[in-house]
């Protein structure tokens, strides 16, 4: 029941846009190799990022178990299979509250257990309440080369984030060649791609 009422407490916070919520470190600088990481996910089994080296990795991390973004993620799994894309989700559940979670609302796709929080905290994910940790609700676009992301959406409405996500993957798609071609520096960013806020 407390438990119940911290994470009401919690929520009330994220959409309040308080000031008090303390975050982890800075997301992987534009550009940089994405932080590798290695997790158990709803199946008990380990899960890597370089495990999907080759494929567009769409890394979004959430509150808990109880959002309707894995369900917009669910209903388009067949478009991000069909342009080479693999949806990771990352909470600081447990594998076992995945697992309920998965079973519960018919989700196939992989949801990672962070539970010692180091890898929201290497994604710039981690909220600190002081009485309660939790990854915040960002998404990430990880390209096949294993480039972290020159973007992310952070707090965007789940129902226009991930039809944004799937339209970003299909336009990067096409430049990827010549972006492999240019010479190493900064990647720019698109303004196309700024941060979308509800």
């Amino acid at each position: 029941m407390l438990r119940h009422l911290i994470m009401m407490a919690v929520t009330a916070l994220i959409m309040s846009g308080s000031p008090i919520l303390l975050f982890g470190s800075s997301a992987p600088s534009v550009g940089s190799m994405a932080p590798d990481f290695t997790l158990p996910s709803q199946e008990s089994t380990s899960v890597s990022l370089k495990d999907y080296r080759g494929k567009w990795a769409v890394l979004y991390f959430y509150p808990k178990d109880f959002t309707r973004e894995a369900h917009n993620f669910q209903r388009d799994q067949a478009q991000y299979a069909q342009k080479n894309a693999v949806v990771l989700g990352v909470s600081v559940d447990s594998a076992d509250s995945h697992k309920k979670f998965c079973a519960k609302e018919g989700l196939n796709f992989k949801l990672l257990a962070d539970t010692d929080h180091t890898v929201s905290s290497d994604y710039g994910s981690l909220t600190n309440l002081l009485l309660v940790k939790f990854a915040s609700r960002h998404t990430f676009i990880i390209d096949p080369q294993g480039s972290a992301p020159g973007f992310s959406f952070i707090r965007a409405a789940a129902e226009h984030h991930v039809a944004q996500i799937a339209g970003v993957i299909s336009n990067s798609a096409q430049h990827i060649d010549i972006a492999a071609r240019r010479p190493a520096g900064p990647i720019r960013r698109n303004p196309c791609l700024a941060e979308q806020t509800v």
